[in-house]
């Protein structure tokens, strides 16, 4: 590893209760004094956020860095904290985000027009708007025959600007308005085109017995969350997601597995495939994008070692996930500590949680450590709003989703 991260400050979990009184109970429910901190620290972010906004680029319509992110944190805290207020300020960011949509190819959650009408469909349901709620999904559903459709050269299959950043759209609207609301089959009909673009690729690079499933983004095959394998397996693992079965175990288990095995020494997993250093530590590129491939794996095949590599990226994170990169979500501390929260709601273990709110304390001394400044500072996926997500997001750590992706 090289010294892209600040060393952990903070002693590790000791398992004597002494360690986590003043941050919660045996329950794992945060005490009232570590909840307080974290909300007036929400409070006093917001601002600074809000402060800073007026310069923010006035035609980034997108979740990842653009007005969408911001409505998007707004309807989180809208969710936990239930104020109307925030309903209405997630509303104003989104209108504005609706009037300056891409309106090019891109079609994802993230980086495309289909997260600014998801979020505006469930801002939409949650004012009791149903006629604007079924207009923004109508548009959305207009993507559905582009992303299906599988050519050479065509969409790209990832999570930022391929298929699955669209799927997301469609799974983020089910699990705010009701599992129905999209019917599965859509959700069936891109994993499959995902799946056929996967084979195709795998025998383009002549890797079938090793992986039957292969992808690439810009020539290179990555492995993260962001651009890569884990992310795209992750989803192709939700139950239901994919109408096979059978497919699930023949295709992409065996993808799984080979992802696993290009596991450094440290836990930590290589940007590409081919590419031996063990250097970046982001949701987007290493262990805390693998994780949940990793705990997904777990939950649909069994078999203890998929647990095991899951654990090894906590203990990776909590010793290089500190980054100088600073406090974001897709390269940042808050995006990394919602590693210990995943396997907090999967195992249970306060270790965990312990460690994510050590990483929240971390995140609540915002600009004191000398991390450098992301171009978009304020945004929610390179800035402030992710931050703040997270640290709202911990509040409920059994109910905390890495935003825009976990399902």
């Amino acid at each position: 590893m090289d010294t892209r991260a600040l060393p952990n400050p903070y002693y590790d979990y000791d398992g004597s209760p002494a360690c986590t009184q003043a941050l919660f109970d045996s329950q794992g429910k945060l005490t009232p004094e570590f909840s307080q901190r974290l909300s007036s620290k929400v409070r006093e972010l917001l601002a600074v956020m809000e402060n800073g906004l007026k310069s923010a680029d006035p035609r980034d319509c997108t979740s990842y860095t653009g007005w969408a992110g911001i409505a998007l944190l707004y309807l989180h805290l809208h969710n936990v904290f239930k104020d109307d207020y925030f309903l209405q300020k997630s509303l104003d960011y989104i209108s504005h985000s609706l009037k300056c949509l891409t309106r090019r190819h891109d079609v994802t959650f993230l980086c495309g027009d289909a997260g600014p009408l998801a979020i505006a469909a469930v801002v939409f349901y949650r004012l009791q708007r149903g006629q604007e709620t079924d207009e923004c999904i109508n548009r959305l559903l207009q993507f559905q025959q582009t992303v299906v459709t599988v050519t050479a050269g065509g969409l790209p299959d990832e999570l930022l600007y391929g298929r699955m950043g669209y799927l997301y759209s469609l799974v983020f609207i089910n699990q705010q308005l009701g599992h129905d609301r999209i019917p599965l089959q859509y959700i069936q009909q891109i994993s499959e085109a995902v799946l056929v673009s996967g084979e195709h690729l795998s025998r383009k690079f002549r890797v079938q017995n090793q992986s039957p499933l292969m992808y690439e983004w810009y020539q290179e095959q990555y492995v993260g969350a962001a651009h890569g394998l884990a992310g795209i397996y992750y989803y192709l693992m939700q139950p239901g997601f994919v109408a096979m079965e059978e497919s699930v175990h023949r295709l992409v288990k065996p993808s799984v597995d080979h992802v696993s095995r290009l596991k450094f020494p440290s836990g930590n997993y290589p940007p590409c495939i081919g590419d031996d250093r063990d250097l970046l530590m982001h949701w987007c590129h290493g262990a805390p994008g693998v994780v949940y491939m990793l705990l997904q794996a777990h939950k649909a095949f069994g078999g203890p070692q998929y647990l095991a590599d899951a654990l090894l990226c906590g203990e990776a994170v909590w010793r290089q996930g500190l980054l100088k990169k600073g406090y974001g979500l897709c390269h940042g501390a808050a995006g990394n500590a919602y590693t210990f929260l995943a396997l907090y709601r999967h195992t249970q273990d306060p270790k965990h949680l312990y460690r994510a709110c050590m990483f929240a304390d971390w995140c609540m001394n915002y600009g004191r450590h000398g991390c450098r400044t992301p171009d978009t500072p304020f945004s929610l996926f390179e800035g402030m709003a992710g931050t703040i997500y997270f640290l709202v997001d911990i509040l409920q750590p059994m109910k905390a989703r890495f935003p825009a992706f976990e399902v």
